[in-house]
């Protein structure tokens, strides 16, 4: 009985250890004084890898458009929520993310959100999409 609850005891203290990877949250950042109505949104990536990785690419900020970054990202994380309701996939993709394809969340978020998916598929070698944007090479 000891060793059960030892056990038990180790078991629970590794998982809530475990940080929470691949948890991506877009939100709008506070400041909603523009007299024109416009949010600005925030892309908060819990897996402290990340920015460290982000900030050491060499790609310059501007090599694609905002509408190659927001075709991309609207098929990872279309990709993404579904893998995130398979049953078998769940301890990765634990979160579904909100990112609506109409709405403007402007070049910044839509850049980081893309390397996000890039770090997840190279760095961490966990697939979302079958094909890969041609020409990104990490």
């Amino acid at each position: 009985m000891k060793k059960l609850l030892f056990l038990f005891a180790a078991v629970s203290f590794m998982i809530a250890c475990s940080g929470p990877r691949g948890m991506v949250k877009i939100e709008p950042n506070g400041n909603e004084a523009a007299p024109e109505d416009s949010l600005e949104y925030e892309l908060i990536v819990m897996d402290p890898g990340f920015e460290t990785w982000y900030m050491l690419q060499n790609t310059p900020a501007r090599y694609r458009s905002q509408e190659y970054y927001e075709g991309w990202n609207q098929q990872y994380v279309s990709a993404w929520n579904y893998l995130a309701t398979q049953p078998g996939r769940r301890s990765f993709f634990q979160t579904i993310m909100g990112y609506e394809p109409g709405e403007d969340y402007g070049f910044e978020l839509n850049h980081k959100l893309f390397y996000y998916f890039q770090y997840v598929e190279q760095v961490l070698r966990i697939p979302i999409l079958d094909h890969r944007p041609v020409g990104v090479v990490f």
